[in-house]
């Protein structure tokens, strides 16, 4: 009697281990790999239809712009554009070294009353952030006299 009631118990403790690693596991793999994907066939990601932005960025003080090769657009400094700035700063050089990156966002026009870019980009997602900095469209030499 003793005998079965030991090996019950050691079935039990070792299912309940096996359980807390599949929960790490789990865990380990959202912290690496972000969250899994919606395997609903009826769920749409929303950000699924709005267009990739690639272009230059650079964030100072008082703003953060997003200029691609026909366009400049001011940038919202919300939560995305500030982690989108941190993850750029690494890259940069100096302060004005803008940094070459893929985002998804929403474009819309400036508010009524504000100043800055007549067009604005709300960034929702940073697809890519370039690992060198743009090189300069125009160099300043200074002459030694």
């Amino acid at each position: 009697m003793k005998n079965i009631f030991l090996l019950f118990a050691i079935v039990i403790i070792a299912a309940s281990c096996k359980d807390e690693a599949k929960n790490s596991d789990a865990k380990d793999d959202a912290e690496k790999y972000g969250p899994a994907k919606n395997t609903n066939p009826n769920w749409k990601d929303p950000q699924a239809d709005l267009p990739i932005y690639r272009g230059e960025f650079v964030h100072v003080e008082d703003g953060a712009v997003l200029k691609g090769t026909t366009y400049i657009y001011g940038v919202v400094l919300d939560e995305v554009a500030m982690e989108l700035s941190e993850r750029v700063n690494p890259v940069k050089v100096n302060d004005f070294d803008m940094v070459p990156v893929v985002v998804k966002g929403v474009l819309s026009a400036k508010p009524k009353g504000s100043e800055g870019w007549d067009e604005v980009l709300k960034i929702t997602q940073i697809i890519n952030v370039s690992s060198k900095p743009a090189e300069a469209d125009i160099k300043i030499q200074e002459n030694k006299n």
